[in-house]
Order: structure tokens, then sequence, then C-alpha cells
């Protein structure tokens, strides 16, 4: 009952106008962004991150979160219209949603997205109201050695399911801690890694880092590339027709419940989800012989997994702390650039702050319904953006926000080292989610293993001497296993089916 209060009390506060006004702006700006051919949830938030500065913190945190929502839907328009999944979540949407948009149904493949998307975001966030205060009143339990075992937990689950080799990913989270150690030491109050220059006593700027990794390298990424305005399917008809409807209901309440469940469990990522849901879709299907072809279940039952699983993943964030996805560990960094602490003292101590951002998603899902079946046609015109005219204001965007940060030219040089760097590793299969993730956690867990350390009179036995702790431990040695086999099926069905997608193209 407190949280059904709370969350009254929350909605009273996003319908006054202005809230109500960024929650309908970001919705809008992530749609628009997802939309854009090669513009993913990650990229969206990194790029838009800059805006959001000048608000105050809840009204920032709406705002990335109907970003978070709006990309992941607008990912979907170009997989279905384009052949083109602005994440890999998307993939499954492109083998039978692009054969609809071939024969002219296109419209209805994107008006069962939306309604999709919109049911497992409503069950999203009610798991997330009911699941979310019980975790983070359990994590209250927690001390510093239990903080550390939550956060090492998390960070090796996402170097699993980050899609490349193990060892790149320890090497890039090394990389992360050690430009997170730069500035004055927490600990210690002395400048650490300064090398002499005054510019880097106060550390790196996180936002700098994030647009250079994110923005700029997205942009390098389509000079190389060389991206042009790419042939879409043309939409005949908009709305989906009652036997669509009919045909989608079950497939979409069993990929929401399907991609929930597995998404409060850290190291399920909305990809393993979403082909997970293809497959149940096709085995229980009467006419299995259709998906490829044409199937709406095969754009339905995904599609729900998907946004669910991006619900569900909110209330290890929220909660504990702990991002289960790549465009969550960007939206950690954003709570940390407000001088927030997402966990349960989060709850405790700014429980008006988290009701207000969970009733906002609430309002989110339907705005983007409202905007999404109406503004089909609208969107689709937007893939025929050439990436010519989209780089530069991108690049511009990105060095105002990495300089608006601090008023300092050195943030926007920072932006643009890290930019290169990022189209380096992506050039040559290095992971970045694990150096941006070591970048944010860092500091925490520097203090959390400190702290453990004074507690234990520098004993290291007291990691697993204490129940929650060496519980957590193992528990992430069996996620991180379970995860590893769903991860590497996941990774062999993209190979075929993107193969595949890409001869009925």
């Amino acid at each position: 009952m407190d949280s059904i209060m709370f969350l009254l009390n929350g909605l009273g506060a996003v319908l006054t106008p202005f809230n109500l006004f960024i929650v309908v702006v970001g919705s809008f700006l992530g749609t628009f962004v997802g939309v854009l051919p090669g513009l993913g949830p990650t990229s969206a938030i990194a790029i838009l991150l800059p805006m959001t500065t000048i608000l105050e913190p809840v009204q920032g945190i709406m705002m990335m979160a109907g970003i978070y929502y709006g990309a992941m839907y607008g990912g979907s328009t170009t997989a279905i219209l384009m052949n083109i999944p602005g994440e890999s979540s998307s993939v499954p949407a492109t083998l039978d949603g692009y054969p609809l948009a071939k024969q002219g149904r296109g419209g209805a493949a994107l008006g069962i997205a939306a309604i999709g998307s919109f049911f497992a975001g409503i069950l999203g966030l009610v798991g997330l109201v009911l699941f979310a205060p019980i975790l983070a009143d359990q994590a209250l339990k927690f001390g510093p050695p239990e903080y550390f075992a939550l956060m090492l937990m998390a960070l090796f689950i996402l170097f699993n399911i980050s899609g490349y080799s193990f060892i790149k990913s320890l090497i890039m989270g090394a990389c992360g801690f050690l430009v997170s150690f730069v500035g004055i030491g927490l600990s210690s109050g002395v400048a650490r890694f300064d090398f002499g220059l005054p510019v880097l006593v106060g550390g790196f700027e996180m936002i700098s880092i994030i647009i250079g990794l994110f923005a700029i390298t997205e942009v390098l990424k389509g000079i190389e590339e060389s991206r042009i305005k790419i042939k879409q399917q043309k939409i005949k008809k908009v709305f989906p027709t009652k036997e669509d409807l009919k045909n989608s209901k079950m497939p979409i309440l069993r990929g929401s419940l399907l991609g929930f469940f597995l998404g409060i469990l850290p190291g399920f990522s909305a990809t393993i989800t979403s082909f997970l849901s293809y497959d149940i879709e096709k085995k229980v299907s009467k006419h299995p012989e259709k998906f490829g072809h044409g199937a709406i279940e095969g754009v339905a039952g995904p599609e729900s997994a998907n946004n669910a699983t991006s619900s569900g993943g909110f209330i290890p964030l929220l909660s504990l702390g702990i991002p289960s996805s790549p465009p969550l560990a960007v939206l950690l960094a954003a709570f940390m650039i407000y001088g927030l602490t997402p966990g349960p003292i989060l709850f405790e101590q700014n429980s008006e702050f988290v009701w207000t951002v969970i009733a906002s998603m609430f309002i989110g899902n339907v705005i983007l319904l409202i905007l999404n079946l109406p503004l089909v046609g609208v969107w689709a015109k937007l893939t025929d953006v050439p990436f010519g005219i989209l780089a530069p204001i991108i690049l511009m965007i990105s060095l105002l926000g990495a300089f608006s940060v601090r008023n300092s030219l050195f943030d926007c040089f920072v932006a643009i080292v890290f930019g290169v760097l990022g189209y380096l590793f992506h050039k040559f299969n290095w992971p970045i989610i694990p150096f941006i993730l070591c970048l944010v956690l860092g500091p925490k867990m520097e203090i959390s293993f400190i702290q453990s350390l004074e507690i234990s009179s520098g004993n290291l036995l007291i990691f697993v001497e204490r129940p929650i702790s060496l519980g957590l431990l193992l528990s992430s040695i069996i996620i991180l296993m379970i995860s590893i086999l769903f991860t590497k099926r996941t990774k062999r069905r993209m190979i075929q089916e993107t193969g595949e997608s890409q001869d009925m193209s």
C-alpha cells in the first residue's frame, strides 16, 4: 500500500505542466534519434545527455528515461522498414518485420511493435513498483563487503555479455578503473595520475568521455561506412487489422512475461530474451512455416520481450545500482553526474525523487503509444535523412554538450580523443561497455573495498566470511555460467538469422 501511495504522489508531481512537457520531449527525442539508422538507445542517451544537465535532477532523469524508452522503440522502425536493426535486440524484428514491409504491411508491423512495447512497458513498471522497494529494503542490510561483492558481480556479468572475449573485457575494465583514478584520491585527498598538469587534478569529466565514446565514435563510424540514404519499404496501411491483433495477443503476453522476469536477473540482456521469445513463438505456432516470411507473431513476441526486459532492468538499477544492459550503464552514469547513487539508500533518502521518476515512466509509455501509432509515417520519413546532414549536427551537439558542463575546452579535447579511441576500439573489436562501467563504478568499488579492509583490519577473508557477501559471489558465478550458455547460443542465432535476413533482402 505504501508503494501505491508513493506512486500516486509521484503521478501528481509528474502531471504538473512543466514535468509533463519534459516527459513528452524525452519520449519524442528518444524516438527521433532511435529511428535514425545506426543510432541505438546507447548512442541516443549519450548524444542527448548534455541537454539534460541544465535541468533539475528529477527532470533530467525523467527526460533520460523517456529518451531510453523512445530509442528502444525507434530501433524497431529501421529494423522493420530497412532491415537495419538499431540494436542487436532488434534483430528478431527484422526476420518477419522486413518481409511484412516488403508485402506492404510495414505499418501493421510497426503498429503491433508499438502496442506490444506499450503493454510490456506497463507490465514491467508494475513489477518495478512491486519488487524494487522490497529488494531495496533487503539491500539496506548490506555493508561495504556486500556492496563490493554486488558491484563485482555486475562487472563480471556485463563483461561476459558485452559480446567480446572475456580477456579483452577485463583489459578494457582495467583501463576504465585507471581513468577513474585520475584526480583527487577519495580516501587520501591527494592528487593521483595528474602528471603535474592542473587540468587533470579535477579528473576527467564523465560526460565528455561518454560523448566521445558513443556520439563522436558514431560519427566516425558513419564516415568510414559512407552511410547514404538506404532504400526503405513504403507504408500502405498504418494500423494493424483485427486479425493481426488477435494473432498477436498471446505472443505479446508471453513475450512480456518472459522479458520481464529474465530482465530482473543480471546477465540476461534484451538480445537474449528477444531471441528466446522468437524461438518460443515459432515452437507454439500452428503454422511455424510462416516464420521468416512475414508472421506478425514474429514481431509481436520479440518486441514485447525486448521492452519488458528494458523495464525489468530498472529493478536492479534503482534498487541495487546494477545496470543490466549497455544503455542502463550509461543511464547509471547520468545518475552519478547528478550526484545520485542508485541503490537502497536512494529509496530511503530520495523516495520522492524515485517515485516521481517511476511515475514518469508510466506516463512516458502512454505518450509513446500516442506518438508512435499516428506518427508511424513521419518516423519512416526520418530514415530518408542522409548521414551527411546528420553527422555535423551530431558533432556540433556533442562538442557543445562537452563544453557546457564545466565551460572548458579541455573537455571538448577529451571528447574528441575518446571519440577517436572509441572508433579504434570498434574497428579492432575491443568492448566499450566494460570501460564505461568500471569508470562509473570504480570510485564506489574503491570506497567499499577500503572500508571492508578497515573493518577486517586488512583481512581479505571478510568477503567470504559474511554470508550475504559469499552468497553474492557464488550467485555471480552461477549467473555468469548460465549467461555464458545463453549468450553463446544467442550469438550463433544472430549470425545465422542475420545472414538469412540479408539473403531475403
